[in-house]
């Protein structure tokens, strides 16, 4: 019988917005501001916030400037920070639906 895994959603959640007393898994849309090794650092217009992600993680070439959404849970510490799970390329997205992602 194989085992039943459940993937908790990724909720919705502008930067300004984060609780990581009630937030574990999270989807962000925002511009990257900056870019290091195994860092982004996004903006969503409300804040800012440090993504990391592993050096095997599949994303597209990511630039700064550029949109994109991320999916990751939350790291609790003194300064919140993602661990990323996917990252999408979101250029192609016409701002003016980008309000209608973010309700």
């Amino acid at each position: 019988m194989p085992i039943d895994f459940k993937v908790e959603p990724g909720v919705k959640r502008k930067i300004s917005e984060l609780n990581p007393n009630l937030d574990s898994r999270v989807s962000l849309i925002g511009k990257i501001i900056d870019l290091k090794d195994n860092l982004i650092v996004l903006d969503d217009g409300t804040g800012k916030i440090e993504i990391s992600f592993s050096e095997d993680l599949s994303k597209p070439e990511l630039k700064v400037g550029q949109l994109v959404r991320v999916f990751g849970f939350i790291i609790p510490s003194d300064q919140t920070e993602i661990q990323a799970e996917i990252i999408q390329d979101m250029s192609k997205l016409k701002i003016e639906y980008l309000e209608l992602l973010k309700k």
